[in-house]
């Protein structure tokens, strides 16, 4: 038999709604930290493009020179690990206006 649980003599059986906290209405990042992301997106799609490319004109021959340049071996990782380095510091970047009002 199953019995089911009747509440206390005297209580409410039913929960009363509590209103949800108000946040205040401001956006997320500030324009530097946009501004910041933007400059970090640019490096990285740079660096992709940097990377790219290879095509030999002819394709039975391997040119290693063209393959393992420094443009694409350093340059353009260093240039992508940058642009993300970028990103995380737009990220974390505190607005100054808004610390200043809170």
């Amino acid at each position: 038999m199953a019995t089911t649980k009747q509440p206390a003599p005297g209580t409410k059986a039913t929960k009363a709604k509590t209103a949800p906290a108000q946040r205040p209405n401001t956006p997320l990042f500030g324009k530097e930290n946009y501004k910041w992301m933007a400059i970090g997106l640019i490096a990285v799609a740079l660096g992709l493009i940097l990377m790219g490319g290879g095509k030999s004109k002819d394709p039975n021959v391997f040119n290693p020179s063209e393959i393992y340049s420094f443009r694409r071996i350093t340059l353009a990782p260093i240039l992508i690990l940058g642009g993300f380095v970028i990103e995380i510091f737009a990220i974390f970047k505190s607005d100054k206006k808004a610390t200043d009002k809170a």
